[in-house]
């Protein structure tokens, strides 16, 4: 029998925005892997399908059933998967699920009873038109985006133990300075200079391929750098610094997560953060993540201010924004898409998707504007801005659009 597996988005997608305006919840990293990455390394030797948001399904592929031998176990794309929680799941029987309060985690069904799955208008899944056998599990969801800040040191570690580690250090490493080398992974083709720093006391450090370490800097684990990426010199990279691929990046960061594309090349703090794709950090600019008064920091959710539980959480970013230089940006500041921040004072808490900030004053960025800035900042790095990329930033212009009113 066929093993089909099919990672999905629920409607709780809304408290991960701005970050899933333009990809599903499942992309999302914390740690080096993606939640989706996650679980399919998890379940090896499955057919992966995925369902999401109609508009973002351009890269990935929906599951149509061409027989009735089907096996299919449906896996929330909000999972932060563990090993117990992937063994009990592995155990399910056909017509039986597991849900973690009101919220489906995973159900295991055949091919007559995907035929009776409903997709509503977003093109969600409607799993009420059928019975399932649901039993509570304990399990790690990811709510809102502090969520992936919260366990991205633990799961840099995780994400460390399953990796293969047959990369050596490269020659050229007179100077370099490693600490607790058993946990430090370096890939290919890295160019790593004299007096950098890497300390693996804490946590492990893992390199991608190809990255570019400039002189004087120090990372302390655990800590990840994707490939391709830059890291300026005298960077200093805290307990949990990120860094996605393709990405160039300095000064101070703290236990903050970068997706991919973004730039923060200059001297400034980022603590306690979730940067999007294709975003640029000016020069100087400083994010607070920890309140004066130490009390727990709050954040603008689809209107509704959100206690994170924590005293530290700096900013949300979405795809596509920018600081100018000097720009401070307060604790729990929430920047939607494609933003542009500049001014002498704080910006608001909450900017929506299409803004251009200038201090309080928000005016709408222009949607034509902005499609042009997003096609020459995507082929300086050799990147076709494509008619689907036109298509997403046209839906959430429109998404977004009564936040600007």
């Amino acid at each position: 029998m066929e093993k089909i597996l099919i990672i999905f988005e629920d409607v709780k997608y809304k408290n991960l925005l701005p970050l899933v305006y333009l990809r599903p919840v499942f992309d999302l990293r914390t740690g080096v892997f993606s939640l989706a990455d996650k679980i399919k390394l998890s379940f090896q030797g499955y057919s992966l399908f995925y369902g999401a948001r109609e508009y973002l399904m351009d890269n990935f592929e929906r599951f149509i059933p061409d027989s009735d031998s089907s096996e299919i176990l449906f896996i929330n794309g909000r999972l932060l998967i563990s090993e117990s929680v992937k063994d009990r799941i592995a155990e399910l029987n056909i017509g039986n699920g597991f849900s973690f309060g009101d919220t489906l985690i995973a159900a295991k069904i055949d091919s007559k009873t995907f035929e009776q799955i409903n997709i509503d208008q977003e093109g969600l899944f409607d799993f009420s038109s059928f019975e399932l056998k649901l039993d509570q599990i304990e399990c790690t969801l990811i709510e809102y985006p502090w969520d992936l800040i919260n366990n991205n040191m633990t799961e840099i570690g995780n994400d460390f133990n399953k990796l293969n580690r047959n990369a050596e250090y490269p020659e050229n490493s007179d100077g370099v300075f490693l600490i607790n080398k058993e946990k430090i992974f370096i890939g290919e083709n890295c160019r790593i200079s004299p007096t950098v720093v890497i300390d693996a006391t804490d946590g492990p450090v893992i390199i991608g391929s190809n990255v570019t370490i400039m002189p004087h800097s120090a990372i302390q684990g655990p800590a990840y750098i994707g490939a391709f990426s830059t890291i300026k010199m005298h960077s200093a990279f805290y307990h949990g610094a990120n860094v996605g691929i393709w990405c160039k990046v300095g000064g101070e960061i703290e236990n903050s997560i970068l997706q991919s594309y973004s730039n923060k090349q200059h001297d400034g703090f980022l603590g306690h953060s979730y940067l999007g794709s294709w975003v640029n950090i000016g020069a100087s600019t400083n994010g607070s993540d920890l309140k004066n008064n130490y009390t727990n920091v709050s954040v603008n959710i689809n209107n509704v201010p959100i206690d994170t539980k924590t005293t530290f959480f700096g900013a949300i970013i979405g795809d596509h924004s920018k600081t100018a230089i000097n720009t401070m940006i307060n604790t729990g500041t929430n920047i939607g898409v494609s933003c542009n921040l500049f001014g002498a004072d704080f910006p608001p808490k909450y900017i929506p998707s299409f803004s251009w900030a200038n201090s309080g004053i928000l005016v709408e960025y222009k949607l034509n504007k902005a499609i042009e800035v997003a096609k020459i900042v995507m082929s300086r790095r050799n990147v076709e801005f494509t008619e689907s990329d036109r298509i997403k930033f046209e839906k959430v212009f429109e998404l977004t659009k009564h936040e600007r009113n």
